[in-house]
């Protein structure tokens, strides 16, 4: 008898062909096993009992790296196959397989890489079939080398064997590579003129950060700018020349002992920080913390992180220290990827530059998670995880292209039950972010093989994102409310069913309303269909408009102005105030917003935080850490008016307190109660008027550690059910999912 089994998921790049060949050659079947565009096929002819045990070990036994979405089979006539071969890919048909992200190193390459017998002793491309490069070296499917960027390098006759052999690590292992016949790195002068090579070039490297210069170095999906964690004057002169004035700044560790010893450190972010995406996680600094002040200034918070290259962990391993480790770009620039790029768009920024001769497809920057609730809570999303899809609930009736936000701009695709996101793409503020936005739609139209039949862009008329869909997708263009976008990304991921409505609060900067004003404080009735906008903030103006996200003085006077609350004493200057008044008078550049990340800023500066901020949300950032060391249980007042959140009587009372020389971290403490208070009795106010017990929470203010663990406690204690982000960013980095299917569902 004959099986013939389609398996689709994460099946290419993981070993999984090897693992078939090896179970159905134990199991003394005869077949084959292939790739193809939709995942992997396999046919195994034998006896019934051992084909059903085939069916059963492959779910049971298959890769750890595997996932597998579906597998169909169907029994048919024998063939009369005379032995189990893999079979050379094929390449028709619809593509659905899916590609795999970047792997970190697994600890047996680590283990080699160490060995000064193994042949690849010190190889800064070590990798096998459970690691190393896939989404950044992959032009199209299905996955083989000769639609790799490692198809330029022809492997020697040891390296083919162990491609050739299924009982080897390497077996079909599509980057494998040796000092003999693989890429190698070469350190240049930032100039591009040639100092050292291979070996040479890692040693002198080590010795230059040493000496407290300042190097790119080229990795997985571009180049990181470095320089010793524990100089000061060193990561001082980074910031200058990379133009991030305060903006945390992420370190990479040799291990995590050494995590542990500046950062606290619990079980699930040690997960996080070994798991096989390594990203950056998000930690509290020790009290001893040692590494260079200027890293993470004024933050109680560092970005922490390990290698998850070979060359990375070489680096580290000679120089037994850690490294700043930031994208090589000019500050709202794309990360650098290619060599003779790094050296124009680098040159003035890094003394050195140790690049490597294994091209890179596409730009993907490092992953930022952090633990709150006992949860992951992602902060961007990107190497490790793009483009892994997020599966829905349901079927979209059409394929979809989606065209992000403006800020943290993200794209995505989908067809049938699955969204594949892109890698973090960023503002799109600059040429070259735009370039690089158009880039990723092309690419992953291209490697997907999709054509939308929809395309869906925010309503904002003056992001890029919406004028690049007004331009090229005119007919297809459907435009989606930004929040709106926001929750139906929360529900997604949270597999929500397609009939349950839910109370969803979506809490941000900045989204364009259907009223023409700039949302974000709002709060919705919302299914997958359709949304209707039942609770916001109290609207308040925004005096210099986008300058007031950077200068939140004038936005705490416009709450102050706006309220008749009297001014706290230094706040503003008495030539601003005239100033201020003119423009909110005459409504001059002073948008209204119902914006709560607007209003967190304007109570950072009126507690006297800080007046001006040098990167996005660093007000509600350090609002938050003031909160932090104080654990009062006390709040400040929200009033339901109407359809309003009236803040006015919260902003009053803190003033008073102000007054009264109450410490900022209790005034900080009784903001976040309030506003957690303010949710917990919207959503029971909800609930008693329609019966809804379920809550979604989505927008970039819910990445507030404090606010999410004050408030989901006590929607629990009030029997709610509570749906926040785990797998795509609350922040604008996960409008594209929700944007998907508003399209799909259209």
């Amino acid at each position: 008898m004959r099986v013939k089994i389609f398996i689709t998921g994460t099946v290419q790049g993981v070993g999984f062909r090897p693992f078939i060949y090896n179970l159905a050659t134990h199991l003394g079947l005869k077949g084959y096993v292939l790739n193809d565009v939709t995942g992997v096929t396999i046919e195994a002819e034998g006896e019934k009992e051992k084909l059903e045990q085939l069916i059963v070990r492959i779910e049971k036994e298959k890769p750890p790296i595997s996932k597998i979405y579906s597998m169909e089979y169907k029994f048919l006539e024998d063939k009369g196959y005379k032995s189990f071969e893999i079979k050379k890919s094929s390449e028709s048909g619809e593509k659905r397989a899916l590609i795999l992200p970047d792997l970190a190193t697994c600890n047996d390459c680590f283990n080699e890489l160490e060995n000064p017998e193994d042949r690849r002793y010190l190889y800064p491309f070590i990798n096998c079939t459970n690691c190393g490069p896939r989404f950044t070296i992959i032009e199209k499917l299905p996955y083989d080398r000769k639609n790799t960027t490692m198809k330029i390098f022809k492997m020697c006759p040891e390296c083919e064997r162990e491609y050739n052999d299924p009982s080897n690590r390497r077996f079909h292992a599509q980057p494998n590579a040796c000092p003999v016949c693989g890429p190698h790195i070469t350190l240049t002068d930032n100039t591009g003129k040639i100092i050292a090579e291979k070996e040479e070039a890692l040693i002198k490297t080590v010795e230059l950060i040493k000496e407290g210069k300042i190097l790119a170095v080229k990795g997985l999906g571009g180049f990181h700018l470095i320089c010793d964690a524990t100089n000061e004057k060193a990561v001082r002169e980074l910031r200058i020349r990379k133009h991030r004035e305060e903006k945390p700044l992420a370190v990479m560790f040799p291990d995590i002992d050494a995590i542990k010893k500046v950062a606290e450190v619990n079980k699930l972010e040690e997960r996080a920080l070994l798991s096989i995406e390594k990203p950056i996680v998000i930690l509290k600094k020790k009290k001893n913390f040692n590494l260079a002040p200027s890293i993470a200034p004024d933050n109680t918070t560092i970005g922490a992180f390990l290698p998850y290259t070979p060359l990375h962990h070489l680096i580290l391993k000679f120089l037994k220290k850690p490294i700043v480790a930031t994208s090589a770009n000019v500050t709202d620039d794309p990360i650098v990827k290619d060599n003779d790029e790094a050296v124009e768009r680098l040159g003035e920024i890094a003394d050195f530059l140790l690049i490597h001769n294994r091209p890179i497809k596409r730009r993907c920057d490092d992953s930022v998670v952090r633990i709150v609730a006992q949860k992951p809570a992602p902060i961007r999303r990107s190497r490790g995880f793009a483009p892994l899809p997020v599966k829905l609930p349901f079927k979209l009736k059409k394929p979809v292209l989606a065209l992000g936000p403006f800020m943290k701009n993200t794209i995505a695709v989908g067809v049938d039950d699955k969204v594949f996101i892109s890698q973090h793409i960023g503002d799109l503020e600059t040429p070259l972010a735009v370039q690089f936005f158009e880039e990723t739609i092309k690419d992953f139209l291209n490697l997907f093989e999709i054509n939308p039949e929809v395309v869906v862009s925010d309503k904002h008329p003056g992001y890029y994102s919406t004028k690049y869909g007004e331009k090229h997708y005119k007919e297809k263009l459907l435009k989606v409310q930004h929040h709106f976008a926001h929750l139906l990304s929360c529900l997604a991921e949270n597999e929500v069913a397609p009939e349950e409505t839910v109370i969803g609060f979506a809490f941000d900067g900045t989204g364009y309303g259907d009223d023409g004003t700039i949302w974000g404080g709002e709060v919705f009735i919302v299914n997958y269909k359709s949304y209707r906008r039942v609770f916001y903030l109290k609207p308040f103006p925004l005096p210099g408009g986008e300058k007031a996200v950077k200068e939140p003085y004038r936005t705490a006077f416009s709450l102050c102005y706006t309220s008749n609350t009297p001014l706290p004493e230094n706040l503003t200057k008495p030539q601003e105030i005239k100033f201020l008044e003119k423009m909110v008078e005459r409504k001059i550049n002073s948008p209204l917003t119902s914006s709560m990340g607007r209003l967190f800023d304007g109570i950072c500066a009126i507690a006297g935080i800080r007046r001006k901020v040098s990167y996005h949300a660093q007000g509600a950032i350090l609002l938050e850490q003031a909160a932090l060391k104080s654990d009062t249980k006390k709040s400040y007042s929200f009033k339901i008016e109407g359809n309003v959140i009236n803040w006015e009587p919260a902003l009053k009372e803190i003033v008073q307190d102000i007054k009264k020389g109450l410490p900022v971290e209790i005034i900080a403490r009784k903001f976040h109660n309030a506003v957690a208070n303010m949710i917990v009795d919207t959503a029971l106010l909800l609930r008693k008027t329609y019966g809804i017990n379920s809550v979604a929470l989505s927008g970039g203010v819910f990445q507030n550690g404090l606010l999410i663990e004050t408030v989901l406690p006590e929607l629990k204690d009030k029997g709610l059910k509570t749906y926040t982000h785990q797998i795509v960013p609350t922040n604008d980095g996960g409008i594209s999912l929700g944007q998907v299917i508003a399209g799909g569902l259209a």
